[in-house]
């Protein structure tokens, strides 16, 4: 065993700590999200960005990070992402009103990029070893669940003291421990020390997406003519950020990868995860709170049923890691949340809390094979060398999808009649959304069979 394989375990423990740490500060305004709007003053469009705000932030860096990761340094892009975080979250607990608070968080969502985008890349410098890669993906994937499960109830039991400040402290203090600790990991040649930081192409993406989600937002506030500015300006901030990664000289992906249906697979699972669930399930405690009158740590705990199942779900398909194929993964993941999704929805006003529990596990235990799924096709579809790149992607695609979602659930809440019936397409939507992408990942799947079957048929006729 070499000296970095000997050191799997700590840096396993580092990157688990970093996923359940960056999700704990991902879902915590989930719980308490009518504390934050009253606290803060937020509008209708500001309650959205509050939710949408952290993921906006990862989707405009996890890609960035991973390159800059390749380029200087796994460990030293994981420390800088902590230290951001760690900044961004005092920021938040001294806010005073909505803007600072969103921006802060958007800040906090940049610097949880730099720890995610390289956690599986630190992994991977350490040991390639099969078992260690699957281990890693179900850590990574039990992490991301509890960080999700104890956030919101973390704010909820806070929540009763008017101490939700207090939450954010606790999540400087524990990025700080965490920088300490990558600290002290070993260090590791960058696996592309001069490919070129590709300046313009991350301004352009980070523009897109931002203007993208400002004229959903926009959209759901009614402000018509503002909405469409910035719906035409991110447009034209896409057709540029297309046009640099063809034909500039840098680009923020190997373009590469994109010729490679395994990647493509992972990366659409990815978006359908963050459009379908999560989006969904990061408004799930405004609406039990707001139509079904629960304490936002009542509305906490009943969204842990999906979140602690998914993280336990994730430790027992571990043992089927290496019977499973990526794609039933994927596949299996997107169409069983789906399935609890469509249980989740057709309520009726008046309905009981208990209504969603049997989708709330169904949904959950999907979200354990889908997650460790994509951990798994996240360092699988790409070099060993890009992995960096290849998990700022995937988990860039996911946060898009959320921040997405999330905009996008909101404009559907405001136009129903009720609470009840705004999450009931909310549901239905997510479900469909899931569903698309899975036949993506599955037509994606079959493609990748064919090239393989054509290149064995082109060497049988060679060695003939």
């Amino acid at each position: 065993m070499t000296r970095l394989e000997g050191g799997y375990p700590r840096v396993l423990a580092t990157v688990a700590a970093s996923t359940l740490l960056a999700m704990l500060a991902y879902a915590g305004p989930l719980g308490n999200a009518v504390t934050l709007n009253a606290a803060l003053g937020a509008s209708a469009a500001g309650a959205t960005w509050i939710l949408a705000s952290m993921s906006v932030g990862l989707a405009a860096a996890l890609v960035t990070a991973g390159v800059v990761a390749d380029r200087i340094g796994h460990r030293r892009v994981f420390v800088l992402g902590a230290a951001v975080f760690v900044a961004a979250n005092l920021a938040c607990a001294a806010a005073g009103t909505t803007v600072p608070f969103v921006a802060a968080r958007i800040v906090a969502g940049i610097g949880a990029a730099g720890m995610i985008a390289t956690g599986l890349g630190l992994v991977a410098a350490v040991s390639e070893h099969d078992g260690h890669r699957a281990k890693t993906a179900v850590w990574w994937s039990s992490s991301m669940g509890a960080g999700i499960a104890l956030g919101p109830v973390l704010t909820g039991v806070l929540d009763p003291a008017g101490a939700w400040r207090a939450f954010y402290l606790l999540l400087a203090a524990a990025g700080a421990a965490l920088g300490w600790a990558a600290m002290r990991i070993p260090p590791r040649a960058p696996q592309h020390p001069d490919r070129a930081l590709d300046v313009l192409g991350f301004m352009l993406l980070t523009g897109a997406l931002t203007t993208a989600v400002a004229a959903i937002v926009e959209v759901r506030a009614g402000a018509g003519v503002v909405a469409a500015v910035l719906g035409g300006a991110a447009v034209v901030l896409t057709t540029g950020l297309v046009a640099s990664q063809r034909y500039g000289r840098g680009a923020l992906v190997d373009p590469a990868l994109f010729r490679r249906p395994r990647f493509l697979g992972a990366t659409a699972a990815a978006f359908g995860t963050g459009v379908g669930v999560i989006s969904a399930m990061s408004v799930a405690c405004t609406f039990v709170v707001r139509g079904l009158g629960l304490s936002t740590l009542q509305a906490g705990a009943l969204l842990a049923l999906w979140s602690a199942t998914s993280a336990g779900a994730a430790l027992g398909f571990s043992r089927l890691a290496t019977v499973l194929s990526g794609t039933t993964h994927l596949v299996g993941g997107l169409a069983g949340v789906a399935v609890g999704l469509l249980l989740m929805s057709g309520l009726s006003d008046g309905a009981s809390p208990f209504r969603l529990v049997p989708g709330l596990l169904v949904a959950g235990v999907a979200s354990g094979l889908l997650n460790t799924g994509l951990a798994r096709e996240a360092l699988a579809s790409v070099p060993s060398s890009s992995a960096a790149m290849g998990s700022g992607v995937n988990n860039t695609a996911r946060y898009v999808g959320s921040s997405l979602g999330i905009t996008l659930a909101g404009v559907l809440a405001s136009g129903a009649a009720g609470a009840v019936a705004g999450w009931n397409l909310i549901a239905t939507s997510a479900a469909a959304a899931s569903l698309a992408c899975g036949a993506v990942v599955l037509l994606l799947a079959r493609r990748t069979r064919e090239s393989a079957a054509g290149r064995g048929a082109a060497s049988a006729r060679v060695s003939d």
